[in-house]
């Protein structure tokens, strides 16, 4: 990075080589305005343009680096970020060059950091419940072609179970494939589940035999005045999480 990190920018706290760094913003420290106030740095919800371009410049300020911008679908798509263009159409992107910046955008989905124990590759994963019942994890670490005992993991901030009701159609996407999931889910309502993003991500993820897993415990719902959250607000705007190898 260029320039420490804002105020309560979060750096995560995990044992990755040096080489290898990463951030996650808030929503505090922009210049955008009303339900997107105020860092905004997502173009395709609904904010000024030229608000969400000066509030991408604070973040590259930041980093020295401009990261690459994905188009997420809450799909399974992985791309290596040194060979596609901007907004290709995908949910996690790899890097193994240096100065090669992943990003994914969120505002309750939760973002994986993935990280070779020996800083030789990294990644950066949207997880929303469909892609992780999709496999989105499972697809990033194929395509970084490392085995799961030589990876590191960090669970960015996320909506947290006390705020995320779901069917049982979600439930069932989980539970039928591997029975263990049901211990992430709460009953609530008639048909009604309180998901753990965080639990789901770390069963999926031990699976693959990744056990060194990192972070977790944010609510974007219930941290109102630093995490934006569409299940809380609807239209609003998205927090980055960003790794690249130094």
């Amino acid at each position: 990075m260029s320039l420490a990190p804002p105020h309560g920018w979060i750096v995560p706290q995990w044992p990755a080589p040096a080489r290898v760094r990463a951030l996650s913003t808030i929503r505090a420290g922009g210049c955008s305005r009303g339900p997107y106030a105020s860092l905004n740095l997502a173009t395709r919800v609904g904010d000024d343009p030229a608000a969400v371009e000066r509030n991408r410049e604070v973040l590259r300020g930041v980093l020295g680096l401009d990261p690459l911008w994905l188009h997420q679908v809450h799909g399974t798509g992985v791309v290596d970020a040194e060979s596609v263009p901007a907004l290709v159409q995908a949910d996690a992107a790899v890097a193994r060059t240096r100065h090669r910046a992943c990003a994914v955008l969120t505002a309750d989905c939760l973002p994986v950091l993935l990280a070779e124990r020996d800083g030789a590759a990294v990644a950066a994963v949207h997880a929303g419940w469909r892609g992780l019942a999709a496999g989105v994890l499972e697809a990033a670490v194929a395509r970084m072609g490392v085995a799961g005992e030589r990876l590191l993991a960090w669970l960015g901030p996320a909506i947290g179970q006390a705020a995320y009701e779901v069917g049982g159609d979600v439930r069932s996407a989980f539970v039928s494939e591997d029975p263990a999931a049901a211990g992430a889910f709460r009953a609530g309502r008639p048909d009604k589940y309180h998901a753990d993003l965080y639990a789901l991500a770390r069963l999926r993820l031990a699976r693959l035999g990744v056990t060194a897993v990192h972070g977790g415990g944010w609510c974007t719902f219930a941290e109102r005045d630093r995490f934006y959250s569409y299940r809380r607000d609807g239209g609003t705007g998205r927090m980055a999480t960003v790794i690249w190898i130094d």
